[in-house]
């Protein structure tokens, strides 16, 4: 039987993850939120969240991957309580909005064999998803997702206008996420 952690472990595991994390996670916030005190805010909460929730008799298994996935849900709500947002203000201002990439939100192939399952699994389960996408929304996940195609890159390929590239985009997210719910939730 292992020994609890102390107080002292758990204030330098926090600290250790705190100072790995919080230039990617700020980066990611800031790419997002156009405001920086509200981007501040959203990485103080974030932080604060993890502080109390490492505290937790459960431990947090992957601390990134729940950083990331806290501070989505904050800059989400804190849109939702905004009354009007364009949709340009939500469109990705540039190419390299590497945090978002798909890759970097399944669990790494590196962290053993119980991530390397949930992986695979998480990809199996994505592909069938993916094959029941009408074939303009599987093209324009793919290319954007998976390909890392610009938005501006396909409209100029396919002659077709950014605005309609982003409704099939969303219309294809909405039904992954339908669709991949049961997982999420498991």
């Amino acid at each position: 039987m292992t020994a609890p952690i102390t107080t002292s472990e758990q204030d330098q595991d926090i600290t250790a993850t705190v100072l790995r994390e919080r230039s990617r996670l700020w980066n990611f916030i800031r790419r997002r939120v156009a405001d920086q005190t509200d981007a501040d805010d959203i990485l103080q909460d974030v932080f604060y969240e993890f502080t109390q929730a490492y505290r937790l008799p459960d431990p947090i298994e992957q601390a990134s991957a729940w950083l990331f996935r806290v501070a989505r849900n904050r800059i989400i709500d804190r849109f939702r309580k905004k009354k009007e947002v364009a949709l340009e203000d939500l469109a990705p201002n540039n190419d390299e909005d590497d945090d978002c990439r798909l890759d970097l939100m399944l669990p790494s192939p590196d962290a053993g064999p119980e991530a390397a399952y949930t992986r695979a699994m998480l990809l199996e389960e994505l592909q069938c998803a993916l094959d029941e996408l009408p074939a303009n929304q599987r093209e324009v996940f793919i290319a954007h997702e998976l390909d890392g195609v610009s938005f501006k890159e396909m409209a100029e390929q396919t002659a077709t206008s950014i605005n309609t590239l982003l409704a099939r985009k969303r219309y294809a997210v909405l039904y992954l996420r339908q669709r991949l719910q049961a997982l999420y939730d498991e």
